[in-house]
């Protein structure tokens, strides 16, 4: 029997088109390569190790100075309004930078130095005094019966907590003796990574500007468009984030102190200060704050407790509905819940430097992901309309 001529293509096929067609099996396919090539990279990543090492060596100072580009920047072109030539600006940024981490050192850090070394050694007191408090209260309380019968009992633990914390110090003194060559090589890399910030940050201001006109010289004339879009949007979102969330830091860390000294809580700049630092994360960092300034003013009195509630809900107010939205905008809103998923996964992949970059690197994905996708729907609705033209789906 001759074969039919008049059967459809194979990708028109009835079977074919249920499963979605010709894109489906082409994305099915493109997963397979994927995935063949992930295969192949992992069993030869030993070839990769020294461009490890080398990632690992450079991502320090690059992140640090970047930060620093992101925050400058503004000041530089403002400088430059003035008619001040940029070689100018950035002489005058260094020497003002270095002008105000003098005064800080000689003014402020001598303070915090003693109020913290206080702090390390009154804070096992502090603690010890919470447990002590938390005892008598469950003794006192209707829950008294059942506290002193059961197996768990604070004071016990009071007891046998000095010989667990000297316990720990040793081992711990231990351990850091066993690994003083790892700490060296650590600490050295650490320094040396700051040392050079200063001169990787100098030629970011001054050519920051001109590298995404290099980088784009380099692409094919028909991917510079969309690629120049990507890169402002992704300086856009990293600017934003960076500048904003420091400005806010800086406004919590100054709103703490205040609040504290009115209400006579002791270190309270120390206390302000950590807040600041902690604040760069978002929910988790304010949740770290507060822990230190709780015990402190649970110990003190209850009185002092609920000043320090009313302050800390004060400043999260002022935060959240005045500064935050001013400073931050709409540039780069994330939906809560998507902040707490993507700063736990980071942080469990990456530890504390993926806390940190997580909310930045994830605006930077973002970027490249809704672009691509819009690339994607843009192609996608061209050759659909060919298609349309091309097969008749209404008999489906």
């Amino acid at each position: 029997m001759p074969p039919d001529d008049n059967r459809p293509p194979f990708f028109a096929t009835n079977y074919i088109r249920f499963l979605g067609g010709r894109n489906t099996l082409f994305t099915l396919l493109i997963l397979i390569l994927i995935g063949l090539v992930v295969f192949i990279f992992r069993e030869v990543s030993f070839i990769f190790n020294p461009l490890n090492v080398f990632m690992k060596t450079v991502v320090l100072p690059v992140v640090l100075a970047l930060i620093l580009f992101y925050l400058l920047r503004p000041v530089l072109r403002l400088l430059e309004r003035f008619k001040i030539p940029r070689i100018w600006g950035i002489l005058i940024i260094f020497l003002g930078g270095i002008g105000l981490l003098t005064l800080l050192s000689v003014l402020v850090f001598p303070f915090m130095r003693e109020q913290f070394q206080n702090l390390i050694e009154e804070f096992p007191d502090y603690f010890m005094r919470l447990l002590n408090n938390i005892d008598q209260f469950l003794r006192n309380s209707f829950l008294g019966d059942y506290y002193t019968e059961s197996n768990f009992n604070i004071e016990a633990l009071i007891a046998t907590l000095p010989t667990s914390i000297a316990d720990t110090l040793q081992e711990t003194v231990t351990g850091i003796i066993t690994r003083v060559t790892g700490w060296i090589s650590t600490i050295t890399g650490v320094i040396l990574s700051i040392v050079i910030v200063p001169f990787i940050l100098f030629y970011l201001l001054k050519d920051g500007d001109k590298l995404p006109g290099y980088f784009l010289k380099l692409l094919p004339p028909r991917f510079r468009e969309d690629t120049k879009e990507v890169l402002q949007e992704a300086d856009k979102q990293l600017g934003a984030y960076i500048q904003g969330q420091l400005i806010v830091a800086f406004c919590i860390g100054v709103m703490v102190y205040i609040g504290f000294l009115i209400i006579g809580m002791d270190y309270a700049l120390l206390l302000g200060a950590l807040a600041m630092v902690t604040s760069v994360v978002p929910y988790i960092g304010p949740a770290i704050a507060i822990t230190p300034a709780a015990i402190i003013a649970l110990v003190t009195s209850p009185f002092m407790l609920v000043k320090l509630a009313v302050v800390w809900t004060v400043v999260q107010l002022v935060e959240g509905n005045l500064i935050s939205p001013q400073v931050m905008g709409k540039t780069m809103y994330i939906h809560p819940v998507t902040i707490i998923f993507v700063l736990l996964t980071a942080g469990s992949l990456f530890g504390v430097v993926g806390v940190i970059l997580g909310i930045p690197m994830y605006a930077l994905l973002r970027v490249i992901i809704s672009h691509l996708y819009k690339l994607f729907k843009r192609r996608y609705n061209r050759y659909e309309t060919d298609l349309d033209k091309q097969y008749d789906y209404t008999e489906l």
